[in-house]
């Protein structure tokens, strides 16, 4: 599963879906194994976006187009 390819929402949805049927617990043992899997590389996908998502969030172009960081100027 690419992390390009797939959706935050999407992966989040999908990590949902595992959950209920991991919380369920009549799943085999080799199924819930599987979930779990890709429950953790949903996890990673969705951890890696929002760190991506993040960082976009800690600049802003300035008027020149260019990244600068970007500071909250709190009012005394």
């Amino acid at each position: 599963m690419e992390n390009e390819s797939i959706s935050f929402e999407e992966a989040m949805e999908k990590l949902e879906t595992i959950v209920s049927k991991l919380e369920e617990g009549d799943v085999p043992l080799e199924k819930a194994i599987n979930y779990y899997q890709e429950g953790m590389n949903l996890s990673k996908i969705c951890g890696d976006k929002l760190k991506n998502v993040q960082e976009k969030m800690t600049q802003i172009l300035n008027e020149q187009g260019e990244l600068e960081p970007f500071d909250v100027q709190e009012e005394e």
